[in-house]
């Protein structure tokens, strides 16, 4: 196990809300901050952006009753370092979590990936499968982007001064993307809106919110290649949890999904993007049913 890490003091998380303790693995780019809780067959949830390990906060804190949940931070992300300096690369994120699988002994995983979370965690599936015995899937995806017009939009935007200075000087990720993608606004109150805001709270600890948009597209050519490689993960028992009012991944993404994976099985919530927030506790149900059903 990990040594204990006590994150910068520049945002604490609200006790009540987040009561995890933390732990830490020195990995490219700097502190990786991870939760790890509870004992017995592990399960992995890998965030996307602009959230952290707190957006799975409420699974955590029910499933770890029975499983061992861990759940880290992108370097740039949460409670992680925040370099300015670093590749923040697709590929680099999914290379980190290898070496924190690697440091935990994990084996027999249930994978849970939501947004860019796909294209971190699940490549790491593909280069080890028979680490991996289920899958859960939020609203993500896997494959090219730059046939995506909404896609090159983000990428083009994010490539000049201007867009730039969105990201960095306004935070708009969290402080706006992040409350259009919720279907019922009511759902991010002001204290959890806090959350995802408050650790981004300047321009210096922005820059992985900045690159990970980037490689929205940047990505592209390097997600294209995992998707051909999709097979060796086709068959394993798998969970779609997709939130129906995603703005961005439409029902046609999910599609794409369930004709990949040959044995999943689909439930489908009336909400937006983060299934994690808008319908924790059914999602929380539909995974203990997954797990152990399965």
């Amino acid at each position: 196990m990990q040594p204990s890490y006590k994150p910068s003091a520049k945002f604490q998380p609200d006790q009540n809300l987040y009561p995890f303790a933390p732990h830490a693995l020195n990995v490219p780019g700097g502190t990786m901050h991870y939760v790890d809780e509870g004992a017995g067959q592990p399960i992995l949830f890998i965030h996307g952006t602009p959230t952290w390990s707190f957006l799975y906060r409420k699974h955590i804190a029910a499933l770890s009753k029975h499983y061992r949940c861990i759940a880290p931070d992108h370097i740039g992300f949460g409670l992680s370092e925040k370099p300015q300096q670093w590749s923040y690369t697709v590929e680099s994120h999914s290379r980190n979590i290898d070496l924190l699988v690697n440091s935990l002994g994990l084996d027999n995983i249930t994978l849970v990936v939501h947004d860019f979370g796909g294209p971190i965690g699940l490549p790491f599936a593909l280069r080890h499968p028979e680490k991996i015995s289920k899958i859960v899937l939020f609203n993500t995806w896997l494959w090219e982007t730059t046939s995506d017009p909404n896609a090159r939009r983000v990428g083009t935007l994010l490539s000049t001064a201007f867009g730039r200075w969105l990201y960095l000087g306004l935070n708009i990720s969290p402080r706006w993307l992040l409350k259009k993608a919720f279907h019922d606004k009511h759902n991010l109150t002001p204290d959890i809106h806090q959350h995802y805001t408050g650790v981004f709270p300047s321009k210096e600890d922005r820059y992985g919110l900045l690159r990970m948009g980037q490689e929205l597209t940047g990505a592209s050519a390097w997600l294209s290649q995992q998707w051909r490689a999709i097979g060796c993960i086709a068959n394993k028992p798998s969970l779609l949890l997709w939130g129906t009012k995603d703005v961005v991944l439409r029902s046609h993404h999910l599609h794409k999904w369930q004709e990949a994976l040959t044995n999943a099985h689909t439930i489908t919530f009336d909400c937006g993007h983060f299934v994690q927030e808008e319908k924790a506790a059914e999602s929380i149900h539909a995974i203990v049913e997954f797990l152990q059903t399965t």
